[in-house]
């Protein structure tokens, strides 16, 4: 005997199945076609926000780029000894008495001689009214000329002229003669006599090196400003964040994330931490309007005090890019070490330090491109754009001198009436935008050459 049973006589035949594991049933099918879905939807999510990025970056590069070129109009200007140097001494005192508004005739009169020679004719009654097609700046150009070299003067010496904003639009496409009906300060007689002056090789439009390294100008002269100065502003600003809010931030982390005990008092510091990230820039901007200046009697205006605002703004980021950067190394690193018999403080500086590197000073270099893009804190501090006037005379004059900031200047230029202004904002847009992209860059380059691999 034997205790098997017959399976054909004990059991129920099982049911023969027509769906097999290579053919997907309806669920699966169902499934799949879900993940194509939002394969696809995150495609199109990508490609609306590559054509926004590039529409964007169309914009700027279309409304920017003419503001690195710039018209100049070259005139032969005779300097009568007469009106520049009455005694005849060459004194650069004596000669320093002539005020700009003294040496407008001469450059009217040169200028006016300089187009008839070329044959072009001045369709104006008063043929005077020519010295509207050059910039206001040309006079302070030909006065400090001449006291630069007073052995110039009763010489006729050719000049190149910033020409003003009108004609320099012109030039760019950005005035027409339709749009000069509504203008006082320019015809559209002023425009023919440009087109004969480029034709005759009098006017001409080149790379304009003034707006890069040069300084703000008023409102009257437009075509005379420049970026150069608020430039060394952001430098000298960004300097104080780096030396500042590079060793605090990480020593606080370090602190933090590996000695610190876990208790209720460093809960509500990492929570303020957090918070504190999140914080508005304007109202760092108060808080160093208020410390900085009115209690602390800091110079105003100071890159110094912007810097001291802006590492205030940038150490909450540069702690929460460091402890995570600490807490990404594995355990086993300092296990190891602990193992070997190092302390607790040459683990974490011989070995979790070093692995973290490249995500501190990502981090960190992270914040200092958020920091240099900031305008409001530095508004309230008085970083505005028109003081940025003069280079600073030496380092210590850099930290405390006043002086802008490239988003400041930009924000200043934005807001004035002269679309020649408007055009200057777009371009510091691209010099601001290449500061920090190189910022990131070296980012990208600092962490594959500190990167280790465990």
């Amino acid at each position: 005997m034997t205790d098997m049973t017959n399976p054909a006589a004990g059991a129920a035949p099982r049911p023969s199945s027509s769906s097999s594991i290579l053919t997907p049933d309806a669920r699966t099918r169902k499934r799949n076609a879900a993940e194509s879905r939002f394969r696809i939807y995150g495609i199109i999510a990508i490609a609306i926000g590559i054509f926004f990025l590039c529409v964007l970056l169309a914009a700027i590069v279309r409304n920017g780029i003419p503001a690195f070129t710039q018209t100049f109009i070259t005139a032969e200007v005779e300097l009568p000894a007469d009106r520049l140097d009455k005694t005849g001494n060459r004194d650069r005192d004596e000669m320093a008495k002539v005020s700009t508004f003294g040496y407008k005739p001469v450059i009217v009169e040169g200028l006016i001689k300089t187009i008839e020679d070329a044959g072009i004719e001045i369709p104006f009654e008063d043929k005077d009214d020519v010295e509207a097609m050059v910039s206001s700046a040309s006079l302070a150009q030909v006065r400090d000329t001449v006291l630069a070299n007073p052995d110039l003067v009763g010489q006729t010496v050719t000049f190149r002229f910033l020409a003003s904003s009108r004609v320099d639009g012109y030039e760019k496409g950005r005035v027409t003669r339709e749009s000069l009906a509504r203008d006082k300060n320019l015809d559209a007689e002023h425009l023919d006599i440009a087109d004969e002056m480029r034709d005759a090789g009098l006017l001409e439009r080149t790379f304009n090196w003034q707006f890069i390294l040069g300084a703000d100008a008023s409102e009257s002269r437009p075509e005379q400003a420049g970026i150069g100065v608020s430039m060394i502003g952001s430098f000298f600003m960004m300097l104080v964040v780096l030396a500042l809010a590079l060793p605090i931030g990480v020593a606080a982390s370090i602190y933090l994330e590996e000695f610190a005990p876990k208790n209720r008092w460093t809960d509500l510091i990492e929570v303020n931490i957090s918070n504190l990230a999140a914080v508005p820039s304007i109202v760092f901007g108060i808080l160093g309007l208020a410390v900085f200046i009115q209690i602390m009697y800091l110079p105003q205006s100071a890159p110094l005090v912007g810097g001291l605002v802006l590492t205030l703004m940038t150490l909450p980021t540069v702690i929460i890019s460091t402890r995570a950067s600490l807490k990404a190394v594995p355990p086993s690193i300092r296990d190891a070490a602990l193992g070997v018999g190092a302390s607790k403080m040459q683990a974490v500086f011989h070995h979790v330090l070093p692995l973290a590197m490249p995500g501190i000073l990502t981090g960190t270099i992270i914040g200092l491109a958020q920091a240099l893009g900031e305008t409001a804190p530095l508004l309230l501090i008085g970083m505005v754009g028109f003081i940025a006037s003069n280079y600073p005379d030496g380092i210590a004059d850099g930290f405390l001198a006043p002086n802008s900031a490239m988003p400041a200047q930009i924000y200043e230029w934005a807001k004035r009436a002269d679309p020649a202004y408007y055009e200057r904002a777009w371009g510091g847009i691209i010099i601001l935008l290449c500061f920090l992209m190189t910022m990131n860059i070296i980012a990208i380059i600092l962490r594959r050459r500190f990167e280790r691999r465990w």
